[in-house]
């Protein structure tokens, strides 16, 4: 019977390969042989088991970039959560991290009697181009229905300029009056909607976006939310995480802002990644296939690690917000296959250098969301954080590849097993690699499994701007009731060479490698 699968897989795992490069004249891919050093002793960095998160915004369906409006109604205002697909592609993490915020966040009044609630219209004089929007709480309530039908976890990002004064330099100054917020995390606490995180602003740290605000000041408002915190929530047996600043990463700011947060205020930075550039820029595929522009980004994350460390401050690193082409990325680009390239890259990059949590912008919205804006429909990368959530465990295993610079790997020890789950990356259109697993250090092999699991993900027709993904050799779409689709892996000989096709992404899971990081 083994046999009967391994022969079965191995020539389904032929005709992928043959799939993966119908647009590459055949002759011209060159076989390639590397081996792929995996040191199992000890993890080097650990993640939380919900480690994929991903974000709801707030821009009303007139934001426009580059004279394309891609936004339509995926607003936190607007959004239609009777959508099933909607509904089961959350429901599939059990748990998804949901990140509700972005750049408008910090211009949502929250509906109490003592203010207005007017919606946000469009006025280029206004920051963002847009007027101050609010959150009625009649929709308050109707996405904490939803929410609670589909069961994610919540992280809420609170308005942190209400009472501040803007500056001719461009920054805003003075303490942050919290009686706003305070009322939405009261109606929140007496309804007993759940929250996970409550995050203090957007994207106002160092030289900020739209305006900043200075680190020490910065420091005393989170203490003061932190504060309120602990008063609203003092009954309820669970205080929410307290998570800032949702900004770009400014090693100056940041050390001041974490040395003022001592004393347990803080249990969460989080910081935020468009490395790629604008979505405009022409050469934004020849970036993401770039490994030596993939490589800069760990310089930031090895940074914000340094950091911490030196602080003192017991708080944890995320990435709170990552899409990474800003201004709503690129069509067919940053919603197509190409772009798990970069997404699967990152998230083996941020595992290694302790990031807790990744927070993909956006669940929908824009040209860069896991689902597509107007149907609904997942878009490749939906399916690679799926894969990834249901196969890639908390402990991260310290990996090198040898053989070429085209192949980006990681591995963890497996959410399935006591085993490993490898991920392979092709970033080469025209390279065949064929890799064997070499053990630095004792490992033990289970003797009752004989084959591995292997999902192997390809774009429809070798074509890297296809919103289509293949999972070994299968176009993976959702059912007609909106159902999201199993993930069928094959089973391979374990003592065969693990074969990456051109521009493809693989994940292995060997439940028969017992190492002493994963016990």
């Amino acid at each position: 019977m083994g046999y009967q699968i391994n022969a079965k897989g191995w020539c389904i795992l032929m005709g992928i390969l043959s799939i993966s490069i119908i647009y590459v004249n055949a002759s011209s891919v060159e076989r390639v042989e590397g081996n792929v050093y995996i040191d199992g002793k000890v993890g080097i960095a650990e993640i939380d088991e919900n480690f994929i998160c991903a974000t709801l915004d707030w821009w009303p369906p007139e934001k426009c970039d580059y004279g394309t409006c891609a936004w339509d109604h995926a607003s936190l205002l607007n959004l239609d959560l009777s959508n099933p697909i909607l509904f089961n592609a959350i429901r599939a993490f059990s748990p998804l991290k949901i990140r509700l915020g972005g750049s408008l966040q910090d211009k949502v009044i929250y509906e109490d009697s003592k203010l207005p609630c007017n919606q946000f219209k469009n006025k280029p004089s206004e920051m963002f181009g847009f007027t101050p929007g609010c959150l009625p709480m009649k929709r308050w309530d109707e996405l904490n229905a939803f929410f609670k039908k589909t069961g994610p976890l919540i992280v809420f990002g609170l308005n942190a300029l209400t009472g501040r004064i803007y500056n001719p330099d461009g920054s805003a100054s003075g303490a942050w009056d919290p009686s706003n917020a305070e009322s939405l995390i009261r109606y929140t606490v007496e309804r007993g909607y759940p929250i996970h995180g409550w995050e203090l602003g957007n994207e106002l740290s160092g030289s900020g976006v739209g305006t900043r605000v200075a680190a020490n000041q910065y420091a005393s408002d989170l203490i003061t939310l932190n504060h309120r915190l602990i008063e609203i929530y003092k009954d309820s047996g669970h205080k929410p995480l307290v998570i800032a600043p949702g900004g770009f990463f400014d090693a100056h700011w940041f050390s001041e802002f974490l040395n003022k947060t001592q004393n347990n205020n803080l249990d969460v930075i989080t910081h935020h990644i468009y490395n790629l550039g604008p979505g405009v820029d022409p050469h934004l595929i020849e970036s993401i296939l770039n490994p030596s522009i993939l490589d800069q980004e760990a310089a930031t994350f090895k940074h914000l690690q340094e950091v911490l460390e030196s602080s003192g401050n017991p708080a944890v690193s995320w990435v709170g917000e990552a899409g990474g082409a800003y201004n709503s990325g690129r069509n067919h680009v940053t919603n197509a296959f190409v772009f798990s390239f970069w997404y699967l890259d990152q998230l083996g990059m941020a595992s290694k250098y302790n990031t807790k949590t990744y927070c993909r912008q956006t669940l929908i919205g824009g040209n860069y969301g896991l689902l597509n804006t107007t149907t609904f429909v997942p878009n490749p990368d939906y399916y690679s954080a799926l894969l990834w959530h249901r196969l890639m465990g908390k402990t991260v295993l310290s990996v090198n590849f040898a053989g070429t610079k085209n192949i980006r790997a990681y591995a963890h020890c497996s959410k399935l097993s006591k085993g490993i789950t490898l991920l392979f990356i092709n970033l080469s259109g025209n390279t065949t690699v064929q890799s064997n697993v070499v053990y630095n250090g004792t490992y033990e092999r289970n003797e009752t499994g004989n084959v591995r699991s292997e999902y192997h993900l390809t774009a429809k027709d070798g074509e890297l701007q296809s919103q289509v993904m293949l999972l070994n050799g299968d176009i993976l779409t959702v059912s007609s009731s909106g159902e999201i689709p199993p993930f069928t892996p094959l089973h391979v000989n374990s003592s065969e060479p693990i074969v990456i096709g051109p521009f493809s992404i693989v994940f292995v899971h060997m439940p028969f490698t017992l190492l002493p990081a994963c016990q």
